[in-house]
């Protein structure tokens, strides 16, 4: 019986599971986003069967040959959410109009980025630059993988080269940051979007707020790390409802077709 009811975590209010799932899994009391699965963010952004995935056999080795306790997780992560890696991309249409699209899963291994997901981040813009498409990515993140050491930064770099050859193909890179996206992540490919947009409350952010405190000795103001504090502070540009994402994505795109950056 306790999968029928779902306790939000922001106002702690026990929601029905079903009413839940028909409001998009935001909280009807609160508004509070709770995670989507990559699969669930597909449904609730590309046109209906239009999603054909890209790369669909990458899957993650043990390069740092770490053994069982690594690959034994991985097979479980891949097990409960149907992907072979925290991200899944691939070719689209929202609203029509063609893109390549990425999206990341928290509950694969909380959304890491290691050598497989910087690998088809970058594969993926590849394909863009290629078909002359944009690219959309939806970011869900606790960071580099830390199982797979240098290797896994490297990808910071690797993925910013790629929005970089974008940028230089004059096609728009459209990213929305979901709850969490920190450190590597959001250091690299997820801030460089030509339009960042976020879900309310999201937290983003380069290391945990108690460490930035211990750090450099002082308190942080209230919400320092959500998507609100950074629409405020201009490291965002828009905070869209889930209920939006489309329609907004959409018209962002309209106006970024063709030439983007020639003006």
């Amino acid at each position: 019986m306790e999968d029928l009811w779902v306790k939000c975590p922001q106002c702690k209010e026990v929601v029905y599971r079903k009413a839940l799932d028909e409001n998009l899994k935001v909280c009807p009391k609160c508004r509070y986003h709770h995670r989507l699965t990559a699969f669930e963010r597909i449904d609730l952004i590309a046109d209906e069967k239009s999603f054909r995935e890209l790369d669909p056999f990458l899957s993650p080795a043990d390069p740092l040959e770490i053994g069982k306790t690594y690959t034994d997780k991985c097979v479980e992560d891949e097990r409960k959410t149907g992907l072979k890696e925290a991200v899944l991309t691939g070719t689209a249409e929202i609203a029509g109009i063609p893109v390549v699209l990425g999206v990341m899963d928290f509950y694969y291994r909380g959304g890491s980025m290691g050598s497989v997901v910087g690998e088809k981040i970058t594969r993926a813009i590849e394909a863009a630059i290629e078909s002359h498409k944009s690219v959309v990515m939806i970011t869900a993140s606790g960071g580099a993988r830390m199982q797979e050491g240098t290797l896994s930064l490297m990808q910071m770099a690797k993925t910013s080269a790629g929005v970089a050859k974008l940028n230089e193909a004059g096609l728009m890179y459209l990213c929305v940051l979901t709850d969490p996206t920190t450190a590597g992540v959001a250091a690299s490919f997820a801030s460089l979007g030509d339009v960042i947009l976020a879900e309310p409350r999201a937290l983003i952010g380069f290391t945990g707020q108690r460490v930035i405190e211990e750090t450099i000795r002082q308190k942080l103001p209230p919400g320092f790390q959500l998507s609100e504090f950074f629409l405020a502070h201009g490291m965002i540009d828009m905070i869209v409802e889930r209920r939006m994402l489309k329609e907004t994505a959409a018209k962002l795109l309209e106006y970024g077709k063709g030439d983007y950056h020639e003006s």
